[in-house]
């Protein structure tokens, strides 16, 4: 026979209240009741979970050890229930978020319309940062990170990924030519990465491996820029999918190397600290994300 969340619940307040009859009062319960409550949990355990002397209970080493778990179990109760009850609620309230501007720009904004249509109550304060920021002392409820998460203090959501291209101007390769190889790369302009120099490993098969080591001509420390750069025909670029779809389709930017480009993908996630007690609209906002980025 299964343990019940009637039996949890008895135990845990005979622990936290100190005796059986305080327990039947804060439970309002019969005192019998939640004995009996006690004698049914430790026969199926087949354990002694308490010793009952004349003054006090006192957790047995086996009851302490299942102590812990059925707080996890009936904390879990608590939060599942908590959640449900907030979306029965229309989310309201402020919601920090903060993105790389590329990511902001070109992923988060144009979905936005549809978001404060979905919850008007909602308010949203964007900011952009191309590096990762203090979520406590930016006062950021999500950050939006793009790669390989490094804080174990906080929370991930996955939300999509995005596929790493080379690209260029259609200008720059009628006034330069177009590389017909990776190691053609060496004899053009390249446009990096400054701040993070494992954007400039570009993905495509040369004679190291899966990995082309870019060499900048011009480099900025946002995605935004290079992307700028490229589009103005100053060189050739590695940018993710979510910032150069519209150029793609129109034509403004074109793949290089096809046949020689791995399939590279940056992962793309919200985070936010361990600690952090979800709110209705945080959650209603990862939800939407999560939806339609993906």
């Amino acid at each position: 026979m299964k343990t019940t969340i009637e039996e949890l619940l008895a135990f845990r307040a005979v622990v936290d209240t100190g005796s059986i009859t305080a327990a039947a009062d804060q439970l309002v319960q019969t005192v019998s009741g939640i004995s009996r409550a006690l004698g049914r949990l430790e026969k199926k355990l087949g354990v002694t979970l308490m010793r009952r002397t004349t003054r006090r209970l006192e957790l047995t080493e086996e009851g302490a050890v299942f102590l812990a778990r059925a707080r996890a179990i009936l904390d879990a109760m608590d939060q599942a229930e908590e959640e449900v009850s907030m979306r029965r609620e229309a989310p309201a309230g402020l919601l920090r978020v903060n993105a790389a501007s590329p990511f902001m720009l070109h992923a988060v904004v144009p979905l936005l319309p549809e978001f404060s249509a979905l919850y008007p109550k909602i308010s949203l304060e964007l900011n952009t940062d191309d590096l990762n920021v203090d979520l406590l002392a930016q006062r950021t409820d999500i950050a939006i990170r793009i790669g390989a998460l490094r804080d174990s203090t906080l929370h991930a959501r996955p939300l999509c990924s995005s596929r790493l291209r080379v690209l260029v101007s259609p200008a720059y390769l009628e006034q330069h030519g177009k590389p017909k190889r990776v190691a053609d790369l060496d004899k053009h302009r390249l446009i990096g990465n400054s701040q993070l120099p494992s954007l400039n490993q570009w993905p495509l098969r040369a004679a190291q491996g899966d990995s082309y080591s870019a060499v900048p001509a011009f480099s900025a420390s946002s995605g935004e820029t290079m992307r700028h750069l490229a589009l103005a025909g100053m060189g050739i670029v590695c940018l993710a999918d979510f910032m150069t779809e519209e150029d793609r389709k129109s034509g403004a930017l074109v793949q290089l190397l096809v046949k020689c480009t791995v399939d590279a993908r940056q992962p793309v996630n919200a985070v936010y600290y361990r600690n952090t007690a979800l709110s209705s609209r945080i959650t209603a906002f990862l939800d939407f994300l999560a939806q339609r980025l993906a």
